[in-house]
């Protein structure tokens, strides 16, 4: 199936779908394909290579369907393979087309919310041990103290659709807490993974009221709207549709099952088929 002149939005999984809701929210003009990769997630336990080539393959699939433009809404393959995409493959491979993450937007904000020049970053292992979102924050803010947080049952309570009961209140305050531990001045938290937005409520529970904290789902939005307005010959290409297509290397079925945690409606989606 080739759809002509989309946007691409790409995860690993599910997590990515908090990000296109925005994206579509704020630019429901355009027309969509969003991928997951589900076949293979999570991308968090593999090595940097395949992490790259993973993300590599799915990028060239969304180009393949007529997508000159792909956000990789993934914090793991946005550390591990944007840049390598970016600097060794686009110019040479595909010089018309662009990809873009979510750490990057997030970094050249988060200055705008501390005073105290001290923030947190909670995420998942892989996004932690990467140290992405310290050396992006570094080279806008190098003056912000940023300390990190691993949080490795946030995601799995999601994906099961436990994050509203009361039995995710434990994780969601022990990691909380965890983090407020290593520096008593951080007055803002980056939820450095596409799953957290739908755990803020939550962690507002139990955030002193002076703390921001900082989504990714609208901060990429907005990033991506002010990208298209300052690249004309990018936004020119993408059709106006307002179409939206879903696909997955998974199974359709379980996609569609759990896609609407984190899209927040009922969707259909289709297989893609071009794993080897």
């Amino acid at each position: 199936m080739n759809i002509q002149q989309s946007i691409g939005v790409f995860d690993s999984g599910y997590g990515g779908l908090t990000v296109f809701k925005s994206i579509a929210r704020k630019l429901p003009e355009y027309n969509y394909i969003y991928f997951g990769d589900n076949a293979r997630t999570p991308y968090g336990d593999h090595s940097f290579e395949t992490i790259y080539q993973y993300t590599l393959e799915c990028v060239e699939w969304l180009f393949a369907q007529g997508c000159p433009l792909v956000i990789l809404a993934c914090n793991t393959a946005s550390a591990k393979a944007l840049r390598s995409i970016q600097q060794n493959i686009l110019p040479f491979k595909y010089p018309d087309h662009r990809v873009l993450g979510v750490i990057r937007p997030t970094a050249e904000i988060v200055g705008d919310f501390t005073n105290t020049k001290s923030i947190g970053v909670m995420g998942t292992r892989g996004t932690v041990n990467s140290e992405s979102y310290l050396m992006e924050i570094n080279k806008f803010f190098p003056d912000i103290k940023v300390a990190q947080q691993s949080c490795p049952m946030w995601v799995p309570l999601i994906e099961n659709d436990e994050h509203r009961n009361s039995g995710a209140d434990y994780f969601v305050k022990k990691y909380v807490d965890q983090l407020l531990a290593k520096d008593e001045h951080i007055d803002c938290i980056v939820l450095a993974c596409t799953h957290y937005p739908l755990l803020v409520p939550k962690i507002k529970e139990v955030l002193p009221k002076h703390i921001s904290l900082l989504a990714q789902d609208d901060i990429v939005a907005d990033s991506l709207a002010l990208y298209l307005q300052h690249h004309p010959e990018i936004e020119s290409k993408i059709s106006k549709q307002g179409q939206q297509h879903f696909f997955t290397s998974g199974d359709p079925k379980a996609f569609d099952a759990s896609a609407s945690i984190f899209f927040g409606k009922q969707i259909v989606s289709e297989h893609a088929s071009f794993l080897k």
